[in-house]
């Protein structure tokens, strides 16, 4: 295993990912119309603050400010010219934040779906979906990003085409779909659909798993899914902290520190090895986690019974999964 996170997961039963970047970043101020890519150049001071928040929190792995950074997204905001210098200024942040951490700390170069839709349900091809993840890919790598983290993504061909593109760029790389209601995600892929499709990449993952989506709960319940289809990958969960709430001006939502550390115990007694929040969750959701995470024995793998119970209830009925 040459990549620094696989080195890490061989040293590690667990590894605390980081939170939300466009919550956090919003609530230090980003106007909501504005994409939070932007403060990279305009910001950075506040991007390198949350950076440092998450690691001093306890992350042993953090995603870059570059989930929109893609030409596609940018291109809404007629900045597609910028691909290159956004990503590249995010993860330059990120590095110089880790390495002056005074343990291990991963960074991972955030790349969302491009917002678009591929053929032939959509008009997106194959190769300019690989081009646009690819030039991402190649300004992360720029940065110093350790491995680029796909997240966020409902599409299979979409994944495909981000693993071409780590390919081309010699880059390890994460996975992460988000599943809505029903157990699927927006393209109706299932979490056994996934973990097939991951076996069967030219160039699969190093680890993958589910993020976002409806709550704690409902994501572990996604979670279960990946451990009944066998996988021995290791998985990711990055969460929800609840359900958002629009307060004084600002997003909060309202998943507890408590209930967050309670997710993350779960998640690793289900035998999650990447543990993390995603919308709303803050450092000191981070905070609470790592400590249960450290100080809570290891338990049995819970059934959807006991995460419901303790994770106050799913937020959906889910099918297939």
């Amino acid at each position: 295993m040459t990549d620094p996170l696989s080195r890490l997961l061989q040293e590690r039963d667990w590894l605390l990912a980081d939170g939300a970047t466009a919550t956090n970043l919003f609530n230090m101020g980003l106007p909501s119309a504005r994409p939070p890519e932007f403060w990279n150049a305009e910001a950075p001071d506040r991007v390198r603050d949350l950076y440092r928040a998450v690691v001093a929190a306890g992350s042993d792995l953090f995603l870059t400010n570059t989930f929109g950074g893609s030409a596609s997204r940018l291109r809404l905001h007629g900045a597609q010219a910028r691909v290159a210098e956004l990503n590249r200024l995010g993860a330059e942040m990120a590095r110089e934040i880790a390495d002056a951490a005074p343990r291990p700390v991963i960074v991972a170069g955030s790349m969302g779906p491009t917002g678009e839709i591929m053929a032939p349900m959509g008009n997106l091809d194959h190769a300019s979906a690989v081009a646009m993840f690819h030039e991402q890919a190649e300004a992360l790598k720029a940065g110093g990003a350790d491995l680029l983290w796909v997240e966020t993504f409902s599409s299979l061909p979409e994944l495909r085409a981000a693993a071409e593109a780590a390919l081309l760029s010699g880059m390890p790389w994460c996975a992460s779909f988000s599943f809505e209601a029903a157990g699927r995600s927006m393209m109706g892929v299932t979490p056994a659909q996934l973990s097939a499709e991951v076996e069967r990449l030219m160039n699969p993952p190093v680890a993958f798993g589910a993020n976002c989506g409806i709550g704690a709960a409902d994501l572990l319940r996604s979670i279960a899914a990946f451990c009944a289809a066998g996988s021995e990958r290791p998985l990711i969960a990055k969460g929800n902290a609840g359900v958002p709430h629009f307060e004084d001006g600002h997003i909060h939502y309202d998943g507890t520190p408590a209930l967050m550390a309670e997710y993350a115990v779960l998640a690793r007694d289900m035998g999650v090895r990447i543990i993390g929040g995603c919308c709303g969750t803050m450092p000191e959701h981070l905070v609470a986690m790592r400590e249960a995470l450290e100080t809570r024995p290891r338990g049995s793998r819970p059934t959807l019974d006991v995460i419901a119970e303790r994770l106050d209830g799913f937020g959906s009925t889910a099918g297939e999964v």
